[in-house]
């Protein structure tokens, strides 16, 4: 039986950092969960932590999270901000399209060349609201337009009428003022009711601001159209606690769940420590882990407390952890 305790360290495998942008990496291996390397950026008076996220391809409640002491709107001119951009590839099929709610966060897996190093693609992303909740499941991507029309549905216009607001117009035409954007791929889900889709309010990208469709930044939508092919599997998961191995360190990865989930996740600690072993349980046969493996109850504690959205080596050995107590004595 594992015990419930860390070791500092941001050692990126040159493996991760191989990127062609800033949200395409070299897939790591099967047992390695981890990609992607966490930055720093400076702000500047001319701009909000709201910029500065799109800027680097990443969502409103991630870089909240991950700079919880920096001003949304007035960030402080030369102000530090971190850009959380490593991940703990979410558990599922590493195929086609994976998108976790809690993070509100995709993941594409392109089919390789040959010849070619396996890719993962990751991009922010919007979803519905506590009202409107993009649901779970497996589909499959069924249409691709661009410039499309919108027909709202109906039960969205009896929600604007019911909040005394004035009804969308019966069809939208391709342009500025369609909430769908330049770009949709529709899912088999829902009687293909939902979609991934631009925007027209691109600061809405990383929050609950949908009727269950899933919204992207213009220019990821933009980038992803043209390499989703028709067909390709969409798998959409609820994943608060993430865990995950680089070599033989194990990392947890924690996000505020979903709202309708806050009475299932209201002893937060205890459904961690579960998660952990379980996740120790099905996923250690294998690897060479130390017979004296341990978790840090207390930087496990900090991970639960902050749920930064980043991840955080939670394991060392008992060695390791003796050697740190002393020097901290000294």
């Amino acid at each position: 039986m594992f015990k419930i305790f860390f070791i500092v360290s941001l050692l990126i495998s040159p493996l991760f950092i191989q990127s062609a942008s800033a949200a395409t990496w070299t897939l790591p291996p099967p047992d390695i969960d981890i990609f992607g390397q966490v930055r720093t950026t400076q702000a500047s008076r001319s701009e909000t932590l709201l910029d500065i996220a799109r800027q680097y391809d990443i969502g409103q409640i991630e870089i909240l999270l991950a700079n919880p002491n920096v001003d949304r709107w007035l960030p402080e001119d030369g102000s530090t901000v971190i850009l959380p951009s490593r991940y703990i590839i979410p558990q599922g099929q590493r195929k086609g399209l994976l998108l976790n709610l809690p993070e509100m966060r995709i993941y594409y897996f392109p089919e390789p060349k040959k010849g070619e190093k396996p890719l993962i693609i990751t991009h922010p992303v919007g979803i519905g609201r506590m009202d409107w909740v993009t649901p779970l499941g497996i589909s499959k991507i069924v249409e691709k337009k661009k410039d499309p029309t919108w027909i709202p549905p109906k039960s969205l216009q009896m929600d604007r009428i019911a909040n005394g607001e004035t009804p969308y117009p019966s069809i939208v035409p391709p342009g500025p003022t369609n909430p769908l954007g330049r770009h949709a791929m529709r899912l088999s889900i829902g009687s293909g009711s939902y979609l991934i889709h631009g925007t027209i309010k691109p600061f809405g990208v990383g929050m609950r601001v949908s009727a269950g469709c899933v919204r992207m930044y213009p220019e990821d939508i933009e980038a992803l159209f043209d390499k989703v092919p028709i067909g390709t599997q969409v798998q959409i998961v609820n994943q608060p606690i993430k865990l995950g191995w680089q070599l033989d360190s194990l990392f947890i990865e924690l996000h505020p769940p979903l709202e309708e989930d806050e009475e299932k996740y209201s002893n937060y600690h205890s459904i961690v420590v579960a998660a952990i072993n379980d996740f120790l349980a099905q996923n250690s046969s294998g690897r060479n882990i130390p017979e004296d493996f341990e978790i840090n109850q207390e930087a496990l504690t900090q991970a639960i407390l902050e749920k930064s959205g980043m991840p955080v080596l939670i394991s060392r050995s008992r060695l390791q952890n003796q050697l740190h107590t002393q020097n901290d004595k000294f």
